[in-house]
């Protein structure tokens, strides 16, 4: 894969690994860390992706690698109440339905990754099977599961 090729394909899925990066993190400035080391880290790795059509769901696997270490390193933090640690959620100006993300922000990691996957990046449940390295199965029942609790958060 050429340099060019390779900065063509990261562009292209640069709001795709911010959205993914930002449902897991929920901060903006640990979100572009996030995303800078998976590109990075890609790139470095790069003769390790054994089929270019294959891309997007490898990239999409090492952000999640990396903001799975960065939770990691987060629950050995202890941090002190003094107002200057503050999550934000950020809700794009393009996504009206304020509701829908807040439902959302509030499901267990594990459902949510796999409903952000799947019905806002468009993954198939084969492609994020790869992406998370799990069980199809285990796949649609977060998918199942992740839907139940949205409808549940509407309806209390």
């Amino acid at each position: 894969m050429t340099k060019e090729t390779f900065t063509k394909l990261v562009l292209e899925s640069e709001e795709t690994l911010y959205r993914i990066s930002m449902s897991m993190l929920k901060n903006e400035k640990d979100c572009e860390g996030a995303v800078q080391t998976a590109i990075l880290t890609a790139y470095e790795k790069l003769s390790t992706l054994r089929n270019e059509n294959f891309f997007r769901t490898w990239l999409v696997r090492i952000l999640i690698n990396v903001c799975n270490k960065e939770l990691g390193r987060r629950s050995k933090i202890i941090y002190i109440a003094d107002n200057e640690y503050t999550a934000e959620l950020s809700i794009p100006s393009h996504d009206k339905n304020v509701e829908l993300k807040m439902a959302l922000e509030n499901l267990p990691q594990k459902f949510r990754q796999v409903i952000v996957l799947f019905y806002i990046e468009g993954f198939t449940v084969t492609d994020i099977k790869n992406i998370l390295n799990i069980p199809e199965g285990t796949v649609k029942s977060r998918l199942s599961k992740g839907r139940s609790l949205l409808r549940n958060s509407f309806e209390a």
